[in-house]
């Protein structure tokens, strides 16, 4: 495996050459691996991973060093972060758009408490990626007085252990370049999902005794595909082939287009109506005929599922849910596919409640789907035309959500936009998704601050692909996580930020007037401790503050679109923009009637 800094795995991408000039070391002349963390940086490199966000600290001070004078700050790239939660949410985005893991590094305990909210979302996300944390010398004889010992921990991995795949203190140089590559394998091999290595300051630091034997690492992390057994799918294509009234769910699925097409061209033989989730990526194009909602909450979308006769659930997020959703009286077989019950624990109740199953195709969907296809064989012909999308003018007055989205989607007209994330008072019908790159899914677990690093990461990915990167964010979303702009406008990560700034934490207003109406309490104070104002907190000085443009507050519908322009040319220009939108607050009718009203 390499071991030079002038041995790259891969020539950097041409979209990736504006970071590679920046942060440049003076080189080092390190040609051999001479400590425990050249070792592992080696280990890195062989992922071929080409960044590694960190906020920096002394207890991987030795592998930093290996990253910079061993490595040369190359594949990986360090990405420097002002928060560790920015760093784990950065690589969580990146792994969005590729479906491939990014590494990131955080300091001891302190930092891995730090990012364990980060871990989550990219964990109920099924998102992978590498982490690398450390602890200070395990022998305490080698401990710094006070400072290491209160950043040791007997069992760090503890802190993330029930929201990773897999974790690993290795106590040797050897016994760490196996950790890293089986960390990348695991965190890569679906069902994905985040993997940690806590790594011994002492071991980082030894001097190596002897050379390490070189190793071929790609004999070490085999690609694993997945298929269902042809009983399955012949059982699985029979119950569909004979529905009536078959409906798809639209789950968890990859950004790959040849599998895109491949759900649409399934749909359409079997004439089945879609229904997709705003908490994953996008997954049919909206405007399609058969296109039933996004959502349960949507009364076709439930209509549509109540009606089922057989329903093929694609890594569906929740079918228990959403049968519980739709009320419950769903008569319809189920055909699910999906390998997540592998990575189902003990200690999060992600998995959701147990579905009634009737087939069951232990595989991805992108292998399902195509299978599925050749089953069921060619059948007649049908005309399938899109949906003349026409949308509404809206009402003149107070500045909403709606409004926002409107003027946004004019703003960039026909060009390729990737939507890396949205509020959750955005409305899925204002925008149209016709690419699996459209839109890239929430946050995964609900942590809100989330969406600014996601969108830093994912921005990442994009850059140089010719996608313009748009992230609408809540302004608690974006104030809890805001310091991720600082290193997109470091590293000129082109990203446009638009806050739909309701001055609230908006969602918790509504569960406080729920709480009132069970209790027969006054609905009008559900404002009190959830509104963030006097002072108005100023959004757009906060994104100048660390080198993005910032513009607003923005007060009136008429000056959105002229605001958007300039911003949208910001971004063009190789700038992060952040628009802060003062909106109304509120949500769509269905949810907010969703929220609000009594338990039964």
């Amino acid at each position: 495996m390499p071991n030079s800094q002038r041995d790259s795995a891969k020539k950097q991408p041409a979209s990736d050459t504006a970071i590679a000039a920046l942060d440049r070391p003076v080189p080092a002349g390190v040609n051999a691996a001479g400590f425990g963390s050249d070792v592992v940086a080696d280990a890195l490199r062989a992922l071929d991973i080409p960044y590694i966000a960190l906020n920096p600290g002394a207890s991987y001070r030795g592998l930093h060093d290996s990253l910079v004078n061993y490595l040369g700050n190359e594949r990986p790239q360090m990405l420097l972060c002002l928060h560790e939660e920015s760093a784990v949410a950065i690589a969580h985005g990146y792994a969005k758009v590729t479906g491939k893991a990014m590494a990131a590094a955080v300091h001891s305990n302190v930092g891995l408490m730090h990012a364990t909210m980060a871990f989550f979302n990219a964990w109920c996300d099924r998102m992978p990626m590498v982490v690398l944390g450390a602890t200070g010398p395990v022998d305490a004889t080698k401990r710094r007085p006070w400072i290491d010992w209160i950043h040791t921990a007997r069992d760090q991995g503890a802190l993330v252990r029930g929201y990773t795949k897999w974790d690993d203190q290795p106590a040797s140089p050897i016994a760490a370049r196996e950790a890293v590559l089986r960390a990348g394998w695991i965190a890569n091999t679906a069902p994905r999902g985040p993997t940690y290595i806590n790594l011994d300051a002492e071991m980082q630091e030894s001097k190596l005794t002897e050379s390490v034997p070189p190793i071929d690492p790609r004999r070490y992390m085999p690609e694993v595909e997945s298929a269902a057994p042809a009983d399955a799918i012949a059982t699985a294509a029979d119950l569909l082939r004979h529905a009536k009234h078959p409906v798809m769910l639209a789950g968890r699925v990859s950004r790959d287009l040849d599998a895109w097409n491949a759900r649409v061209a399934l749909a359409e033989r079997l004439n089945a109506r879609v229904v997709t989730d705003m908490k994953v990526g996008a997954a049919f194009p909206t405007d399609h005929v058969l296109h039933a909602g996004s959502g349960v909450l949507a009364p076709e979308a439930a209509d549509a599922i109540r009606s089922a006769d057989v329903i093929l659930s694609l890594d569906w997020v929740d079918i228990a849910g959403t049968f519980k959703q739709v009320g419950g009286n769903v008569a319809a077989k189920v055909v699910q596919v999906s390998v997540d019950h592998r990575l189902h624990n003990g200690w999060s109740m992600d998995y959701q409640g147990l579905p009634p199953v009737d087939a069951f195709l232990a595989c991805e969907p992108d292998a399902a789907v195509p299978a599925l296809l050749a089953a069921l064989g060619p059948g007649g012909p049908r005309a399938v035309a899109p949906v003349a999308r026409e949308f509404p003018k809206l009402a003149e007055g107070k500045l909403t959500v709606d409004h926002l989205a409107d003027a946004l989607r004019r703003a960039v007209a026909n060009r390729p936009t990737t939507l890396t994330h949205v509020s959750l008072s955005w409305n899925s019908a204002s925008w149209p998704l016709r690419h699996p790159l459209d839109y890239l899914g929430s946050d995964g677990g609900g942590g809100v601050g989330g969406g600014p690093g996601i969108s830093v990461g994912a921005a990442l990915a994009l850059k140089g692909s010719g996608r313009l990167a748009v992230a609408v964010c809540g302004d608690g979303d974006f104030m809890m996580g805001c310091t991720a702009l600082w290193t997109a406008a470091h590293y000129k990560i082109p990203l446009l930020i638009v806050v739909a700034n309701n001055r609230s934490f908006f969602n918790d207003e509504l569960h406080q007037e729920r709480v009132a109406r069970m209790r027969n309490r006054p609905v009008e104070n559900r404002w009190v401790g959830q509104r963030i104002s006097e002072p108005d907190i100023d959004i757009a000085a906060i994104a100048r503050a660390q080198g993005a443009q910032g513009f607003g507050p923005i007060t009136a519908a008429s000056d959105l679109a002229a605001t958007f322009a300039k911003a949208i040319a910001g971004v063009d220009a190789g700038s992060v923009a952040v628009v802060d939108v003062r909106v109304e607050p509120g949500y769509t009718a269905a949810m907010t009637a969703a929220m609000t009203r009594k338990s039964e």
